[in-house]
Formats: C-alpha cells, structure tokens, sequence
C-alpha cells in the first residue's frame, strides 16, 4: 500500500508544480470560431448556465474533475474542492479508489460528503481493478462514499509506461455491459488524459453507456507523470507517449456523434471560453482538474474562488456575444470548425 501511496504523493507535486503539459498537440478548442452576435438581444441577467446533469441540477456547466485520493494531502484537497463544488453548484470528482478498496483505512480521504452534502459527486474505479472485482465491491466503493455515479476509467496508455502498471486491458466492454444494467447508479466512462475516439465511443454506445468524460489530449498528459516517475525502458516509452491521443474538441465531437445522453468534456479546460467552445460542440458540462488544483496550491480557498469566477464571467460573457440566454441556445450558435478540427470532423463524416 506504500507504493499506492508515494504514487499518489508523486501525482499531486507533478500536477502542482511540473512540466506535465503535453507539448505539441492542444485541445482544438482553438479551433471552434463562435460568430459575433451584435444584436444579442439579452440582459447579462437573462442568463441561464444551469443544467440537469445525472439526476442533479448544477448552477454551471463545470465539474471540478478526478485528480486524488489516498494520502492525507489528498484528504484536504478534496474536502476543500468538494467545498468549492457545493458552495457553487458544481460537480466533483474523486480521484481513483484503488487507494481505498486496497486498504479501507485510506477511505476517509475519499468522504466528502460532510463537505459536500448536495453536490453531485462521482465516485472513480479503474476498468483493470473493476474487471477483477464483484459486483458488490463495486457498489460498496459507491456506497462509502456516497457518490451519485461511478466514473470506469480508460487508462491503458498511462499504465503501460507506469512503472508498476497493469499490462491487460481485456474484457472492458463485457464489464460495461454488465455495470450498466447491474450496478444500480449510473456508470460514466473516463479516459486520463488521452481522449475518446470516434471508434471507442461506438463501441461504448453499443454496450450501453450513456455517459463519458472525453479526458482527451491538450491538458496534463498522465504519461507525462508517469514517465517523469519511470526509468529506462519505460521512460523512454514515455517520452514517445507523451503526447499521444486524441484532443479534447475532437473528444467531445465524435461522443456527441455516437449519441450519448451526457458528454463530460474533460482536458485541458482552462477557461469560460473552452466550456463555452465544449458546450458549442456537444458537451453537456466542463471538467476542470489541474488548474483548479494548483490555484488552491498558490491561493488556497481564495484563489480556487478566484479562479472559478473567472471562468464564469467568461462563460457568461460568451453567452451573450452570441445571443445565447441559455446552454441549450449556445450548442445551437453559430460557429466555424477550421484547422485540424475541421479534418476530426471529416474523419466523422466518412
């Protein structure tokens, strides 16, 4: 369980203070041109951002997304973030809960709920540890916690370079299939940081997932963590990996083409306009991990309020300049796709 532990210790320092970014390859949100609206047509006031999301009803499209768990650090940061969450009518999500299955007296850093009472909390589980675990486990990892949902992660690029990852990735769309229909709380398929592809989220539609969190390429790239962990061989795996996957914008497009009732759009979310770009082409929320973590590192409270209020006076100020009072209205704005997003979109087409 040390291993676990120090594991956990390494991820928050990087995602805090390291060069975990990837390199050359952004999310595209860059590439989603809403059109100016002169004529908007609304009060500033008018403005809806709220939306039903799992069952519940959050004030703003933001998840404050799966980072941590395990450690006493990783007790404070998510007691403080749940907060955040409840205090502004966010979502929040648990890092994975590997830590606490393995030894239950690390589940107390996964208890939000004192902190969080109403908020829309996710549970996290990775799809290796879930495909070798009873049904009853799992619903008891949800139970402890009191999540709402639980989030399967996808993280098959970041194991194979972590030191003392799994190397098995088989038998995840049998264990969709059958946590869909069985576990009882809705099941939320995650990747960490590499995207989900036109082709896996076909697959994933077709075992019956209704909800994903694209996690897609241009934020904090896990293999990036891992690799900075890593020695030799898987190092140099690592550095090759770096910037593998799927962007973000292109996540999201080719979820929202397979249908599914709720897309999260996860990596590299850094400000309104991404959220506003990810609602524009499907997604039904924002999750926001990294920059959210390491303005509570430099700003404490404070600093994470700060931070999320300028998130959505940004938000807001797009909704306006596209005459858009409400989430609804702006998936339905006007917009250009140019530059490589344009081609993820005639990958879709064809």
């Amino acid at each position: 369980m040390a291993d676990i532990s120090q594991r956990k210790r390494d991820h928050i320092e990087l995602c805090a203070t390291g060069d975990v970014g990837f390199r050359s390859v952004t999310t595209l949100f860059e590439c989603v041109k809403l059109v100016h609206d002169a004529l908007p047509e609304l009060s500033v006031d008018e403005l809806d951002t709220s939306i039903q999301l799992l069952g519940k009803k959050l004030r703003a499209p933001i998840v404050i997304a799966a980072m941590t768990g395990g450690t006493d650090e990783a007790a404070e940061l998510n007691r403080t973030l749940a907060a955040v969450a409840e205090a502004r009518g966010y979502g929040f999500g648990l890092g994975s809960q590997r830590a606490m299955h393995k030894n239950d007296g690390l589940a107390y850093t996964y208890r939000v709920r004192d902190a969080a009472p109403t908020a829309l909390v996710l549970g996290n589980v990775g799809l290796v540890q879930a495909r070798e675990m009873p049904l009853a486990q799992l619903r008891a990892l949800v139970d402890a916690i009191g999540a709402d949902a639980l989030c399967v992660h996808l993280n098959p690029a970041m194991e194979i370079v972590q030191p003392e990852g799994d190397k098995d990735f088989r038998g995840g769309i049998p264990l969709f299939t059958k946590l869909v229909a069985e576990l009882g709380v809705p099941v939320i398929a995650k990747e960490t940081g590499n995207g989900i592809s036109h082709r896996a989220a076909a697959k994933l539609r077709a075992a019956g997932v209704r909800y994903v969190d694209t996690s897609g390429a241009g934020g904090t790239s896990w293999v990036g963590v891992e690799t900075l962990r890593a020695k030799d061989e898987a190092r140099r795996l690592g550095e090759t990996l770096w910037d593998w996957g799927v962007p973000t914008a292109a996540s999201v497009m080719a979820c929202a083409h397979a249908g599914f009732e709720s897309i999260i759009a996860t990596g590299g979310v850094k400000t309104g306009g991404d959220v506003a770009r990810a609602v524009a082409l499907g997604a039904s929320a924002a999750g926001i991990a990294r920059p959210a973590l390491q303005a509570l590192k430099t700003g404490g409270r404070e600093g994470v309020e700060r931070f999320f209020d300028d998130v959505e006076r940004e938000l807001r100020a797009i909704m306006l300049l596209t005459g858009s009072r409400t989430l609804s209205d702006l998936r339905h704005a006007p917009r250009m796709i140019v530059g490589e997003l344009r081609e993820w979109r005639e990958l879709l087409a064809g």
